[in-house]
């Protein structure tokens, strides 16, 4: 998965894909957000459950322990290891969702640069991506160490020509068992591993190149220009 994504629907539309039942708290606003271009280190729209209460927080997009100040932060963490390896722990119980409109990928086609591709839903519907951080307080509000990654798996299955790693994108059902807090880490472990949608629940196209640019925010980013064969 490359570090591009839009989320620019209201958070309002990412709830309601949700379908949690209850009262939540909106801390991002009611306006659609806009991010069509959205880049690592951006603040972004993240559910996650505190006080048995949905909370939709603006969280920074990537994460390190503190101990590994000579890396940069990652935006994503592997599948495979994210429960068990070091470098995530502290962060492994504390679950969210990224829930977003679509993802970009680069892809090497022959010509003098990568040709930028985006990945959505065939029906149109949010992405819910799994997701892992460093999460706001709900009493003391964002810290200044927040920060989340995207879990990603492999991508074989009909989406390996775009890219070799995807998010861990779960319906649903299955995203409300990913945010409550009594679902064991062992269970979580087994949805991301083995219940993230297919390769055939998503759809993507060729996009202008203006995408590589983080300064091109605007929803030209986002025009269809041919599906892939």
């Amino acid at each position: 998965m490359c570090g591009r994504l839009s989320q620019y629907r209201g958070i309002h539309d990412f709830v309601a894909a949700l379908s949690m039942p209850g009262a939540w708290q909106n801390n991002v606003g009611d306006q659609p957000m806009g991010r069509y271009n959205a880049a690592p280190t951006m603040q972004l729209a993240l559910l996650h459950t505190a006080d048995d209460q949905l909370h939709a927080d603006a969280v920074r997009w990537g994460w390190r322990p503190h101990w590994a100040k000579d890396r940069a932060a990652p935006i994503n963490a592997r599948v495979e290891k994210v429960a068990h390896g070091p470098f995530f722990r502290q962060i492994w119980p504390h679950r969210a969702i990224c829930p977003i409109d679509n993802w970009f990928e680069w892809v090497d086609e022959g010509g003098p640069k990568k040709q930028p591709y985006l990945i959505r839903h065939r029906d149109g519907s949010p992405i819910l991506c799994a997701s892992i951080g460093q999460l706001p307080d709900p009493d003391e509000g964002a810290g200044e160490h927040d920060g989340f990654v995207i879990i990603t798996a492999d991508a074989q299955g009909g989406m390996v020509d775009i890219h070799d790693r995807r998010p861990v994108v779960l319906a649903p059902e299955l995203a409300r068992e990913w945010l409550a807090p009594e679902t064991p880490k062992e269970r979580a472990e087994q949805m991301a591993l083995h219940q993230g949608e297919p390769a055939d629940a998503f759809e993507w196209f060729r996009v202008s190149a203006a995408v590589g640019n983080v300064r091109h925010q605007g929803a030209e980013v986002i025009a269809h220009q041919g599906l892939h064969d």
